[in-house]
């Protein structure tokens, strides 16, 4: 099993393909799974790495660290170590602001960012995170089976739904603590001074995150659109996955 030691953790990866880097970022309490349906597709172009991170899947999940600038130093030394030579970070949902602040932290180390279905001010704007918090300290396994049914559009296939709630409950607890960070976060007021481009995919039946965030932060960010995928909730890549592959490759073209 591919693990590479980082900040005293090890992360699970796996890295395919030959090519322009591609690091696909997955959601909170996920994993690197989510892109399944991606990796067949680019892996014939690009050089794919896929990650776990911290607290999640395959990879350590330690009791500290996991906030967001601790994700943030793992990334870049995941980009250190494994050689990616200034990949196009592709991120869903929290992973989508790994990706951006990668991109306003780090411009040197990545030649673009895909934000999918990203969180952006939302969470800050529009979501009740601490009675989420506080619900799931109380009952995790309840609060995730009955939030994540939400994330896709109606008619999504249940085993879809009951493979992304495992996922999650086998992630730790203490990704929790990643929700400290989004109480106040808005990446708004830097996005205008980006030095490397992003683009937005998003759900347009996303009832998590409303498409309108992604056409906010687009809004700001210089050369930036929005792509939408129709009639997909908050994981398009997973949904429609022929969509959004076609929608990732005419950005990366």
């Amino acid at each position: 099993m591919p693990l590479l030691d980082v900040n005293d953790i090890k992360l699970f990866y796996e890295d395919e393909g030959t090519g322009p880097g591609l690091l696909f970022l997955h959601g909170w309490a996920t994993s690197g799974r989510v892109w399944g349906a991606q990796l067949p597709e680019f892996v014939r172009t690009h050089r794919v790495v896929t990650l776990d991170w911290r607290g999640c899947g395959r990879s350590d999940h330690p009791a500290h660290g996991n906030t967001l600038d601790g994700v943030l130093d793992d990334l870049v030394a995941v980009i250190d170590r494994l050689g990616l030579d200034r990949p196009t970070v592709v991120g869903s949902s929290i992973g989508g602001t790994f990706a951006t602040e990668l991109a306003v932290c780090h411009p040197e180390l990545i030649s673009a960012a895909v934000a999918v279905d990203g969180p952006a001010h939302w969470p800050s704007t529009g979501m009740p995170l601490e009675q989420l918090r506080r619900d799931l300290r109380q009952d995790r396994a309840g609060t995730i089976a009955g939030w994540v049914p939400h994330w896709f559009a109606p008619g999504a296939e249940p085993a879809l739904i009951d493979w992304t709630v495992r996922q999650m409950l086998d992630s730790g607890v203490y990704i929790d603590e990643q929700f400290d960070a989004f109480l106040t976060y808005d990446p708004r007021p830097v996005l205008p001074g980006l030095m490397v481009p992003i683009h937005y995919i998003h759900g347009s039946l996303d009832t998590q995150i409303p498409v309108a965030v992604a056409h906010e932060c687009a809004a700001v960010t210089p050369g930036s659109a929005v792509t939408e995928i129709p009639g997909v909730g908050h994981m398009p890549h997973q949904e429609d996955p022929d969509a959004f592959n076609a929608a990732l490759r005419k950005f990366l073209s």
